[in-house]
């Protein structure tokens, strides 16, 4: 019977300093509404995305998993940069190729189209000792 006693009234102490911890709070009054977690790191505004930034990026955590704002904001962001870099490939390697054709020379493509070989070039002559 002691015992039980003896956690009934700890018990009740643990209860009336958790509420007064929660609602009296002292000075400041009661505790200040949470705010929510939000992406610590975005992706730099002034400038392209380079691999340390998608390395780097970190989302926090909701109740079910991610913030899909914060998903969806940088998804669209990369993909926007990948598809501006993609124009500006494609514009380089077509002024690749009429500079190439306007020379007169360069790889032919099946196509009729020049297009640049990423391979090494055969030794030639003067390559050979």
């Amino acid at each position: 019977m002691v015992m039980f006693l003896f956690l009934v009234v700890a018990l009740a102490v643990v209860v009336a300093a958790v509420t007064l911890a929660v609602v009296g709070g002292g000075e400041n009054g009661p505790l200040p509404e949470a705010a929510p977690e939000r992406l610590r790191d975005p992706l730099p505004p002034d400038r392209p995305v380079d691999r340390a930034d998608v390395e780097g990026l970190r989302f926090p955590l909701a109740a079910r998993g991610y913030r899909m704002a914060d998903v969806d904001d940088a998804l669209s962001r990369l993909g926007a940069e990948l598809a501006e870099r993609d124009a500006r490939i494609a514009d380089l390697e077509s002024a690749l190729a009429g500079a190439r054709s306007g020379a007169g020379h360069g790889p032919v493509h099946a196509s009729g189209e020049n297009h640049v070989s990423m391979d090494k070039p055969a030794p030639g002559k003067e390559d050979r000792p």
